[in-house]
């Protein structure tokens, strides 16, 4: 009997195996360094992928999940990939954040085409955005078109209809600071909605563990 149900008998699948941020999906899990080098809001956190999305541009895509803790904070994680790959963390700030943070007059550089924008940071910055802040920032990206969609397109291309692409049309603006440890990222859509992002670059030896949330 004990051959027969081994035949037979259902066999329990294997966990999926997680050594990457590419590997994540909705409902799996990471635990990062308790490090007093990341903002508080990422030190020592356990966070839960909460949704995955893609960000799809004329000659690329990148892939953005969405993070959630035990905090208020929903955090974005993505990865900037050059000669070497880097967590990017991203917390969105509302309006009033911005107007603290930054200079308006300076602020509003960043969306005219014949300038190129150099922020300085307010002293007066809320303590719990300080490890997410450089101290001066200067424009690298002006007004690069692409489509948001609030699904994961991995390794294939985003749904198109006879218009074209069919995700949410949006401008993304991008400044970095001196040592390019810091950005900020802006996404302005059609309607004039505008998303501000603090972005911190981080090795990715700071996600210490990983938890598949799904078979």
């Amino acid at each position: 009997m004990g051959f027969l149900k081994g035949l037979f008998g259902k066999k329990e699948q294997p966990k999926r195996q997680l050594s990457h941020p590419n590997h994540l999906l909705k409902g799996d899990m990471i635990s990062l360094d308790d490090s007093f080098a990341l903002p508080p809001q990422l030190r020592g956190q356990q966070l839960r992928v909460e949704a995955v999305n893609t960000y799809e541009f004329e000659r690329k895509q990148l892939i953005e999940w969405v993070l959630k803790g035990h905090g208020n904070d929903t955090l974005f994680l993505s990865l900037d990939e050059d000669d070497e790959t880097y967590l990017a963390f991203s917390l969105k700030i509302p309006r009033n954040l911005v107007e603290q943070i930054f200079d308006l007059e300076q602020f509003s550089d960043i969306f005219e085409e014949d300038v190129q924008a150099n922020l300085t940071v307010q002293p007066s910055i809320p303590e719990q955005l300080e490890q997410w802040l450089g101290k001066q920032y200067h424009q690298i990206n002006f007004a690069q078109f692409g489509y948001f969609h609030r699904e994961d397109y991995r390794n294939q291309r985003p749904p198109q209809d006879a218009e074209g692409a069919t995700g949410d049309a949006f401008e993304s603006y991008l400044l970095l600071d001196d040592e390019e440890r810091y950005a900020l990222d802006i996404e302005v859509y059609e309607g004039g909605e505008t998303d501000v992002m603090l972005t911190l670059y981080r090795p990715l030896s700071d996600i210490r563990e990983y938890w598949p949330g799904q078979i």
